[in-house]
């Protein structure tokens, strides 16, 4: 039983290194300069009542808009915290550009963002009203180069989803969702300390049962969410 952990690791390490090669094998040309990709999560802060407004968010509290870069090795390349929930996307990605310390995107490289932000130069969001998400490709392969691309770019974003789970898993004091007893700015010191550890770490101590917990996890979602045709074509018309 001691040994069971080793077994989820072949078992999730399988299932990544196939949805890797699903990409690979299209050999998608247009994603060959990808050095990586930015999303954002929103974590639970402790602000005043005055201020709760501007932090209030879908989740039903207060919470800190943080927008990440992150190469495909699980490492956080530039971290921003310190929005407000209500923050526009938009506004946040012009900040994370030109700002003095903004984020350095080399020469003919670029990142991965979704849907929900607008392409602009060294940033590239996938083509809307065709099928995306890794689920839909569950049910049947791209049937066009607009598809081809997309599944490309939703293999690569999801290595963000487990840089976010196993930077939580690490560091549960970013993870809870009970409202912290200190002051969003000590709340947003604690986040940019925790993502320059987990840099660190992944350097040194990469804890591959960790990562597989992670994996087994995400695996099991997209399983359990993995739609009919019927409910794929529903998707992308949408």
């Amino acid at each position: 039983m001691q040994y069971a952990w080793v077994h989820k690791l072949f078992k999730v390490r399988v299932t990544f290194c196939e949805e890797m090669v699903i990409f690979k094998t299209h050999n998608v040309p247009r994603l060959k300069n990808c050095i990586g990709a930015l999303d954002g999560i929103h974590i639970r802060v402790k602000v005043s009542n005055e201020d709760a407004p501007r932090y209030q968010g879908r989740k039903g509290y207060p919470t800190l808009n943080v927008l990440a870069a992150y190469s495909f090795d699980f490492k956080f390349t530039y971290v921003l915290s310190g929005w407000e929930e209500t923050t526009l996307d938009s506004g946040i990605i012009k900040s994370v550009l030109t700002r003095n310390n903004n984020l350095k995107i080399p020469q003919g490289k670029f990142y991965l963002v979704d849907a929900g932000y607008m392409n602009r130069i060294r940033l590239i969001a996938p083509y809307r009203g065709v099928h995306y998400h890794l689920k839909e490709y569950y049910v049947r392969p791209p049937e066009n180069a607009n598809e081809l691309f997309n599944l490309g770019h939703a293999s690569l974003c999801n290595a963000i989803e487990r840089a976010f789970g196993v930077l939580k898993k690490r560091f549960p004091i970013i993870a809870s969702t009970t409202e912290p007893s200190y002051c969003v700015d000590t709340q947003n010191e604690i986040i940019l300390s925790c993502c320059i550890l987990h840099k660190y770490l992944m350097g040194v101590d990469l804890d591959e049962s960790l990562i597989a917990e992670v994996e087994e996890v995400l695996h099991s979602h997209r399983e359990r969410a993995a739609p009919t045709p019927r409910e794929g074509d529903e998707d992308a018309r949408q």
